[in-house]
């Protein structure tokens, strides 16, 4: 299995990445995810944009001509994980289903392993 494919971007997370690429009207920008340290339980998921890539230290999860980059110790931490994106009436944004997570907080933007 290759580094990619032990992340899945759903059909909702990738519309929304083309969607707010598109907006930024800079097609070299990818969503980038992060892991810090920190957060209610731990460990903090991060999303921003990003045009530079390393193969040394990147891995691209491509999905539909959408382009997610991740830091190779980030998806260590992450491997497994669908990344959504939802919308309701109390928030939006993209959400990471880490199968890895053995606790997170109620807002679920951080998570302990």
């Amino acid at each position: 299995m290759s580094e990619a494919a032990t992340l899945i971007l759903t059909e909702s997370a990738a519309r929304r990445i083309k969607a707010v690429v598109a907006a930024e009207k800079n097609p070299d920008l990818m969503v980038r995810l992060e892991v810090l340290g920190g957060g209610c339980s731990g460990y903090q998921y991060k999303f921003g944009f990003d045009s530079a890539f390393d193969p040394a230290e990147d891995v691209r999860i491509e999905h539909d001509g959408a382009k997610l980059v991740i830091d190779r110790t980030s998806l260590d931490l992450v491997k497994g994980s669908a990344i959504d994106y939802g919308e309701s009436l109390m928030e939006a944004g993209f959400q990471v289903k880490n199968p890895n997570a053995t606790s997170s907080c109620g807002c679920g933007s951080s998570f302990a392993v």
